[in-house]
């Protein structure tokens, strides 16, 4: 996801785009601990998504 993609997205709809990669996030990292995930390299791609969007949200609201 690009950050150009996110800029022109609403607090709101920031938001929950948040709420719903942390829960990827969760569900990725479930698998990984129980052995079914084959590609590892979506947390770290999931954990740079989270900091995108909780940056803009930031800029947005302060």
């Amino acid at each position: 996801m690009k950050a150009s993609e996110l800029k022109d997205l609403s607090v709101e709809e920031l938001q929950k785009k948040s709420d719903e990669l942390s829960q990827e996030m969760f569900n990725l990292r479930f698998q990984m601990h129980t052995g079914h995930l084959e590609n590892t390299a979506r947390i770290s791609q999931a954990r740079k998504d989270i900091a995108r969007v909780k940056t803009l949200l930031r800029e947005k609201l302060g």
